[in-house]
């Protein structure tokens, strides 16, 4: 019998950044049967996507923080769907600074992801290979542009027929100057060209979803109630439309992933303190799932 499981990121807490004590917790959708997929991940973990094939979970890390902010050794790991062959993809410090949340385009086979201090939009192949540069903010050689939280892309969603890549740049902490943008699916070029702010003076939007059935964006926000902390969806604009969002959850705890079963018409989020929730892609019957799982950050599905 075909049923839904969620895959989800647990960062860990330690006084140590070097105690491996990330995770995958895998469980399914109503929470039951959970159990440890992953231990042992010790950079920060914070976005993750499966394979449409079901083959392959995908996940980013951020690497450490210094004295400066993150320093550059994020990386990207896959393992099989079942937890084995853990195996990293792109090397720490090599190919990304501080890699977010990521998504996978299926037709293509590319991995896409958000560099947050390194203040980028970024694809791959599914091994690794054929690192790109879509859209770049700043110089990750310049420490105040590295500092700058108007820079910071973080979450990403790429719509492979209609050939535009989404992604959030989520400001400064409850600073409402966070921006929605969307550009063409080969990037903006080197002047930055072809760039739409789809949203702005948003609190601090982090994860985005779409459901190209009903022509939805979806996002989670952080920031300052009323307006943060929040699940959000808008109309998903044509070209140089303006459309207006609306709230769907409030009063998250630092909400972070977000992740919609299309098919069965429902969502899930994930917020820092460590709930994890389900509601209609409407936002109608909000339940917690589980109330602790640790610092959790991103989730995906798959129905297997």
């Amino acid at each position: 019998m075909v049923q839904t499981h969620l895959f989800i990121l647990d960062q860990g807490t330690s006084d140590d950044r070097n105690t491996a004590v990330g995770r995958i917790f895998t469980c399914l959708s109503d929470g039951t049967q959970g159990r440890d997929l992953v231990t042992g991940l010790r950079s920060a973990p914070d976005g993750i996507a499966v394979s449409a094939d079901h083959k392959y979970i995908f996940w980013t890390n951020m690497g450490h923080p210094g004295p400066d902010g993150w320093t550059n050794t994020g990386s990207i790991q896959r393992c099989d769907i079942d937890g084995q062959n853990v195996i990293t993809i792109i090397e720490p410090g090599t190919k990304t600074h501080t890699p977010k949340q990521l998504t996978i385009a299926e037709e293509s086979r590319k991995l896409y992801w958000c560099d947050r201090e390194g203040m980028t939009v970024m694809r791959s192949d599914l091994d690794g290979g054929n690192v790109e540069t879509l859209v770049r903010n700043g110089d990750v050689g310049n420490k105040e542009h590295r500092s700058d939280y108007l820079r910071w892309c973080v979450g990403i969603q790429v719509d492979e027929e209609a050939g535009h890549v989404y992604w959030t740049q989520k400001g400064p902490p409850k600073g409402g100057k966070g921006k929605i943008l969307r550009c063409p699916i080969d990037g903006t070029g080197h002047s930055g060209e072809n760039i739409e702010v789809l949203f702005d003076h948003l609190p601090e939007p982090i994860d985005l979803a779409l459901d190209l059935s009903e022509g939805w964006l979806y996002w989670t926000d952080r920031g300052d109630v009323p307006l943060g902390n929040t699940v959000n969806r808008a109309k998903i604009p044509k070209k140089d439309e303006k459309t207006k969002h609306e709230i769907l959850v409030r009063k998250l705890h630092e909400g972070i992933g977000l992740e919609l079963d299309v098919k069965n018409r429902t969502m899930f989020i994930t917020d820092l303190l460590g709930g994890v929730y389900r509601a209609n892609m409407d936002g109608s019957e909000e339940k917690v799932l589980i109330p602790d799982l640790g610092m959790v950050t991103g989730i995906a599905i798959a129905h297997i």
